[in-house]
């Protein structure tokens, strides 16, 4: 945020755009947030439902830049109110509404949206059925739900039991598994894809920029903590390096 209002002139207002470098906490960046526009269909004028919205940052880029409306729903209270916050500094109160609500019953009317989105949340949510149904509720016919989310290729169980214990990473879905689930929610025309090449390379630069940051960051959280996130980040890499965990990118109409 301080890189952003550096390189702007002293007093003018802060933008959506001055954001976008560093408004995206999913992988990908905002590369990966149009993707997921592409695929959800949505255009200028559309009703977009952002679940597990998190700050805000792709609800934003969305607004700006495809002309939509957005809902950004996010169960956590102090995170929803950041998203509002930071939606009104950068002057998208109008476009995006970040209100606080629980992915597994939307506070919203059938067929209320025409499109649907969401990105590295579900894996934080162990009915994700639940969450899939009433995504499809709230869609209009012909709606189209587009996210992404960390997938299992061949995890035991004791590495799963270390993944919820760190990450909250819960019932964590196959490619052919989120495919069913998909299915049995009512979702048509549903494509999954292996995008785990896409984000291996995001991942080795995180840990590297972790690595680089070992002195501001033992100053202000502590040695201990510094080796432990260390320690999470280097299973997290050994598991994706041997092709047991990864990312997928699903889609499907109502």
């Amino acid at each position: 945020m301080r890189a952003s209002a550096a390189r702007r002139t002293p007093g003018a207002r802060l933008t959506p755009e001055d954001l976008f470098d560093f408004d995206q906490d999913h992988y990908g960046g905002i590369a990966a947030v149009a993707t997921l526009a592409r695929r959800a269909g949505i255009r200028a004028g559309s009703l977009v439902l952002d679940v597990c919205a998190g700050l805000g940052g792709p609800a934003r880029f969305l607004a700006a830049c495809h002309s939509c409306q957005v809902v950004a729903l996010e169960l956590h209270a102090g995170r929803a109110a950041a998203a509002a916050r930071l939606t009104l500094d950068v002057g998208l109160a109008r476009a995006v509404r970040a209100i606080r609500g629980d992915a597994i019953a939307l506070p919203f009317r059938r067929a209320s949206f025409d499109a649907c989105v969401s990105q590295e949340g579900l894996l934080h949510i162990p009915d994700k059925a639940a969450v899939l149904r009433e995504c499809h509720r709230v869609l209009r016919p012909g709606g189209r739900l587009a996210f992404s989310d960390w997938i299992a290729h061949r995890l035991d169980d004791a590495e799963r039991r270390y993944l919820q214990r760190w990450m909250a990473a819960h019932s964590l879905q196959s490619i052919d598994g989120y495919r069913a689930v998909l299915g049995r929610a009512g979702f048509g025309a549903v494509e999954a894809e292996d995008i785990t090449p896409e984000w291996r390379p995001v991942l080795r630069a995180r840990v590297e920029r972790h690595r680089a940051e070992r002195g501001a960051m033992t100053a202000r959280f502590g040695a201990a903590w510094f080796d432990d996130y260390e320690r999470l980040l280097g299973f997290f890499v050994t598991l994706i390096e041997a092709g047991k965990l990864g990312g997928g990118r699903f889609s499907g109409t109502a």
